[in-house]
This record gives C-alpha cells, structure tokens and sequence, in this order.
C-alpha cells in the first residue's frame, strides 16, 4: 500500500498492510524550521511556506499524512477576527469575538475569499501537486463549539449552555455553516479527508452537555462532509466515547489522558488516532520509551499511530522521527 491508501484505509478501519502513522494536528517544532528555514508566522500566512512545512510530515518524519494548518485561527481571522500571529515560538491566537447573538452571525462563501482561507486551500493544492496520490492530505476545520469560544467568546457562551441553552444552539447551528464551507473548498482543493476539531473537553464541556449540544452537529457532519472524517478532541474523553462512537464519523483522534484499551474497547464503531504523549513523552522521552508506547498502542489496536495533538514547539526533531524509524525497522 502506498502512504495514501494506508491512512485513509486505517481511519475507515479496513484492512491495511500495518498500522498508519500519522496526525491530523500540527507536526512543527522550531528544530523543522531551523532545518527548512522556514519559521512562523510566515508558515501560517504563506501558501508555498505552509506546504513545505505540512510536507515535512512525510518527507522527513515519515508519516502517512500530511495537514497543513498549524493553528487555530484561520476560520476566525477569515470571517473578521482580530489576530495575534505569533512568533515562531508562539502559536497565534484570536483576539477580541465580533459576535454576541445568533442574529449578529452572518455567514457567506465570502470568507472564502480572505486571505487566511486561501493561503491553506492553495497550499493543499502545491501539495497534490508535488505528491499526487501517493500520500494522505488531511484538511482541517473548527467545529462550531470551538468557533463560538473565538468568535463569540468562551465565558460568555459557555455560560449561555445554562442560562439560554436555545440560544446556545441557534448559535451552534449557524456557525456549522463555517466548518462546511471551508470543509468543503478544502475537499475541493484537494484534501482526501478531514479533521474536524473540536475542543468539547471535560473542563468546558461535560458529557451532557456534549450529547445535548454537539452530539447532534457532529453526527450531521458526519453526513455532510462527503470524505472519511476525524474528531479530534483534546483531553479526557472517556466520559463520552460512548457519544462519540455514534456520530458516524470514521476516526477519533484522541488524547493520552485516556485508557488505550478502554478507549479500543468502548469506541467500537470509529478509527482511533493518535494517543502518545506530546507534552512530556515527545518532549523529553527516549528513543526507547517512545518505541514502548508505539508497541502499546499497536497491542491495543490503534489504527493510526502518533501524536495525540499539536506537538509543542519545543519537540526534539529526533523525538518525532521515531514514528517512521519503528515501522520501518519492522
């Protein structure tokens, strides 16, 4: 199998010739810019930038797949959003939400015309290009419990899930259309298949709030987005697997605060991804240690091994090579 049928046959669960290795988040260290001289922000705002570095992935690391948006910004800066890009030691971050109400939310295929959507759509493009159909092009997009922590603020909606759950969902409904639209162009572009994040972790979403808020939109999702799909939820999950499991979408991506066998024994009808330790193990782990993991998370039978988030700048290039080493030692 080629790296391309390998991941998109792991997350639909069919039979590959090993386990894939791969993300659907961020694989840039500051030791990969040293070594493309390429740094952020210019790796956020610049097409051919932001290939080069989602290349790496697979061209230096090994992995199956490749995602070229490294932050959490581009929706929001593209429908308005005041943005801090950071430094190539700082991650960028939103600045100050623009919309309050449903009724504030407007949402045309206009902000697929800004700059931050295009700068990723063309960059999906130079890596068709340049690859082909030889590796995976993993897009990403914001589910809208996220976009509503950017783009209406987490505190005040947040707080809207007890005070005004039918607001709450008015604005959930309206933002999907965001996460669809830049799916969809992405998909367009060139993506084979697509993460959609969304950050329902436990300290900010409980698992009834989850089943009563996002359950809903992400099993419509699931429907909607027409190529094999990936949650990613940071944190401990446990709480909802059993949730997660009937969205119908195709992979879980999912953090090392859970369980492995659990997780596997719970998440029966879904893909897993990811699951090793980036802040500590990625960090400061040995090449051994690194090895014991990947061996766990095979016995446990994940389908797709690698981190279970964005890796912190301040990853080891080394530490990240391991991944492709392993599988092809094996």
């Amino acid at each position: 199998m080629n790296s391309k049928e390998r991941f998109l046959a792991a997350i639909q669960r069919k039979k590959t010739d090993r386990p894939a290795i791969g993300t659907p988040t961020s694989i840039v260290c500051l030791e990969l810019m040293e070594k493309l001289n390429i740094y952020f922000p210019e790796g956020h705002l610049k097409s051919g930038s932001m290939a080069a570095l989602a290349a790496a992935g697979h061209s230096i690391m090994g992995f199956d797949n490749v995602m070229p948006l490294f932050s959490v910004c581009h929706e929001s800066a593209a429908v308005g959003v005041e943005t801090n890009w950071g430094e190539k030691t700082i991650m960028p971050s939103t600045l100050t939400p623009i919309w309050k109400r449903p009724e504030d939310i407007k949402i045309s295929k206009k902000f697929l015309d800004s700059p931050f959507s295009q700068t990723p759509l063309e960059a999906i493009k130079k890596i068709r290009r340049e690859f082909g159909e030889s590796i995976a092009i993993t897009g990403k997009a914001f589910g809208p419990w996220t976009l509503a922590y950017h783009l209406v603020g987490m505190e005040d909606f947040l707080m809207g899930t007890i005070t005004d759950p039918d607001k709450t969902l008015q604005i959930l409904d309206k933002l999907k259309e965001i996460t669809v639209l830049f799916s969809e162009a992405q998909i367009q572009a060139g993506a084979d298949n697509m993460l959609i994040a969304d950050h329902a972790t436990r300290d900010l979403c409980s698992p009834e709030a989850y089943r009563d808020f996002v359950l809903p939109i992400h099993k419509e999702m699931a429907k909607i987005i027409k190529v094999p799909t990936i949650l990613h939820i940071c944190g401990y999950t446990l709480d909802r697997i059993k949730y997660i499991n009937e969205t119908g979408l195709d992979g879980f991506h999912y953090d090392s605060k859970n369980d492995d066998i659990e997780m596997r024994k719970t998440a029966s009808k879904i893909a897993l991804l990811g699951g090793t330790n980036n802040t500590q193990l990625l960090r400061t782990g040995t090449e051994a240690e690194i090895i014991k993991d990947i061996e766990k998370k095979i016995k446990a039978g994940v389908e797709v091994i690698g981190p279970e988030c964005a890796i912190p700048l301040d990853t080891p290039l080394k530490n990240m090579l391991v991944f492709g080493k392993y599988f092809k030692a094996i």
